[in-house]
């Protein structure tokens, strides 16, 4: 017992006097706030409105418009080390996360299992009275542990959070996706033919735990994380949301960066004077053939229409 009983213990229970005081869960402070943090996947920052792109963001443009945007950052550009340092705020290779949990190795730096002394925001919440929840992808979990008869031990239950309704890996399909529910694998709870996918269900589900929340403990405050499964490929999106960019992308990347360049900078995402990069910046004797982009002139019509319908559905994920 971590402290002192100031109760009163005798053999008769009418001459003892009860201390609930060491054994009460701790409580959060008064006014302290709801949080939700949405992390999205694969998406560069000339892609969304509020930093001048051309995708069409609006609740994140209210959000840009009545708050703060960070422009400078550090980030390890790989889904489980970032999410890893974002849940503890840690370096990911103290974390045991230098690369994706299916890429884990027996180094100190990369063995893919979170060290106990790596709290997550989480656990250190939850431990705090706070309610916590994620939805969505997870991929902090070793591929070893992702079946049924594997350990729970890197499961979101087991790392501070109340409630989980999502997937385990780096990529799902969002028409019939590997859905996981707190610590038990479930079918999709509708039919594409029905109108399921799975940000809808993501969305519909963050709700209903919200609603669930109130219902019985209406001034506890909440911790969500929410992670989609977009924009990381597989890039399934509903065709009503497809057709919404239709044409464009069709002045091809080449004048897409020069266009997006000029905005970003009238809105200080970067710097006055930033000058776009080559289109392949790397040396001959250093990049190799995957690296290369060939200029949009080079293209013939059959690839420029294959690109762009690619920007569209991209876009559509979003």
């Amino acid at each position: 017992m971590a402290e002192k009983f100031n109760g009163v213990i005798k053999l008769d229970i009418r001459d003892s006097v009860p201390d609930w005081k060491p054994f009460e869960l701790k409580k959060p402070p008064e006014g302290a706030p709801n949080v939700l943090i949405v992390l999205y996947d694969d998406t560069g920052l000339a892609a969304w409105s509020p930093y001048g792109g051309r995708i069409n963001m609006p609740t994140m443009d209210r959000l840009a418009d009545n708050g703060i945007t960070y422009t400078q950052w550090h980030t390890t550009a790989l889904c489980s080390p970032t999410r890893s340092t974002f849940l503890t705020g840690r370096n990911h290779h103290v974390n045991r996360c230098a690369s994706i949990t299916e890429g884990s190795m027996g180094f100190p730096g990369a063995a893919g299992r979170l060290p106990a002394e790596c709290a997550t925001i989480g656990q250190v919440l939850q431990d705090n009275g706070y309610a916590t929840m994620w939805l969505g992808k997870n991929h902090n979990v070793p591929v070893e542990d992702l079946s049924p008869a594997g350990s729970r031990s890197e499961w979101p239950l087991s790392k501070g959070f109340d409630r989980f309704y999502g997937f385990l890996g780096g990529e799902t399909n969002q028409w019939y996706p590997d859905l996981i529910e707190d610590n038990h694998a479930i079918e999709p709870p509708y039919t594409p033919e029905e109108g399921y996918h799975l940000s809808k269900d993501l969305a519909d589900q963050a709700i209903k735990m919200l609603q669930d929340l109130r219902s019985s403990g209406p001034s506890k405050p909440w911790f969500m994380w929410f992670c989609p499964g977009a924009n990381h490929a597989p890039h399934h999106s509903p065709q009503e949301y497809i057709d919404k960019y239709k044409g464009v992308f069709d002045d091809g990347y080449e004048a897409y960066r020069e266009w997006v360049l000029a905005r970003m900078i009238e809105r200080g995402v970067v710097p006055e004077g930033t000058e776009l990069t080559p289109l392949n910046p790397m040396p001959d004797d250093v990049a190799n053939e995957a690296d290369y982009v060939r200029p949009w002139a080079e293209l013939n019509d059959d690839e420029k229409r294959l690109f762009c319908r690619m920007a569209e559905v991209f876009a559509g994920f979003s």
